[in-house]
């Protein structure tokens, strides 16, 4: 775990463009969770102002996903932006090469407040992405080889850690090592719907897996009691006394 979270690793997926649906779902379920996700298409309608208003009401780590990927200069100027926000976590894309990522280190680094610093994701290899679009993009057409040469590289340019698939966990902390952020998507309790997921898996199974954090988006926020779905996987992971 990072200095940024409490010991609960699940992150709540607030996936709306709206403020108030995403504010009604963090009252209900942050008591429940270690941190919640904001991604690009709620900054992309709000801006950075309802973020930080939501992390202040919620007294929890925000996950901003917003998968940076330009020229250092622009990237380094996006992450000193985000300073008024202090997100927790954010997402580049490992594919912007060791220059960008470095310089998005040290703008982070720079703007660190409280002594806390923004952590930063790598993005490697896109769910959408199959064999056959990677050789088109003059990549390699192993996706499993591609996401470890960017991970690697994202580590050693400075990235905390990867956004990795359930598939991806173990492979990754075996080469990445015991300090790596690993955030992980599409996590489905056993007793959710797989919605449009093909390659699930459960939270306690991700967390033995060598999960950092833990993603659940639809599980929790489309359930008819929000708070009673979030308090059960708090539950499942023996976390229930901790809030």
């Amino acid at each position: 775990m990072t200095d940024h979270a409490d010991r609960n690793p699940v992150f709540a997926a607030l996936d709306t463009a709206s403020v108030d649906e995403a504010r009604r779902w963090a009252a209900a379920i942050g008591p429940h969770v270690g941190g919640l996700k904001l991604g690009l298409e709620f900054v992309m309608a709000n801006g950075p102002a309802p973020v930080a208003a939501i992390a202040e009401e919620s007294g929890k780590p925000i996950f901003l996903d917003v998968k940076l990927h330009d020229i250092p200069n622009t990237v380094a100027g996006a992450m000193r932006s985000l300073g008024t926000v202090a997100p927790a976590f954010v997402t580049i894309h490992a594919a912007g090469g060791a220059a960008m990522i470095g310089a998005a280190r040290a703008a982070a680094e720079a703007t660190a407040g409280a002594g806390r610093r923004t952590r930063i994701l790598a993005v490697t290899v896109l769910t959408s992405l199959d064999a056959a679009d990677l050789e088109a993009l003059g990549q390699d057409a192993d996706p499993g080889r591609q996401v470890e040469r960017l991970a690697r590289l994202a580590v050693d340019a400075g990235a905390d850690g990867l956004v990795c698939a359930a598939t991806e966990i173990s492979r990754l902390r075996q080469t990445l090592g015991p300090d790596a952020v690993l955030m992980v998507p599409g996590i489905r309790p056993a007793w959710a719907s797989s919605d449009d997921q093909k390659r699930v898996m459960t939270p306690a199974e991700a967390v033995a897996a060598g999960a950092s954090h833990i993603v659940i988006g639809r599980p929790i926020t489309r359930a008819d009691d929000p708070a009673a779905a979030s308090r059960r996987i708090a539950a499942e992971l023996g976390l229930a006394e901790r809030g």
